[in-house]
C-alpha cells in the first residue's frame, strides 16, 4: 500500500508540474483529445498500461 500511495503522489507532482509549467499546451493537448476517436484513445490508454505494468515489473523483478 505503502508503494501505490507513493506512486499516486508521484502522478500528482508530475501532473502538477506541466499544469504549472505548460498550461496552454495542457490545454491544446485536451482540446485534442476530445477530437480523437475513442478507439484511438482506448488504444493508447491500453498502451500506455502496458508499457507502465512492463516498466513496474522489469525494475521489481
Amino acid at each position: 500500500m505503502k508503494d501505490f500511495v507513493t506512486a499516486l503522489g508521484l502522478v500528482l507532482a508530475i501532473e502538477g508540474t506541466l499544469y504549472a509549467l505548460l498550461p496552454g499546451a495542457l490545454k491544446r493537448l485536451m482540446a485534442q483529445a476530445q477530437e480523437t476517436p475513442d478507439q484511438v484513445l482506448r488504444l493508447a490508454g491500453l498502451a500506455a498500461l502496458a508499457t507502465g505494468v512492463f516498466v513496474v515489473w522489469f525494475v521489481r523483478g
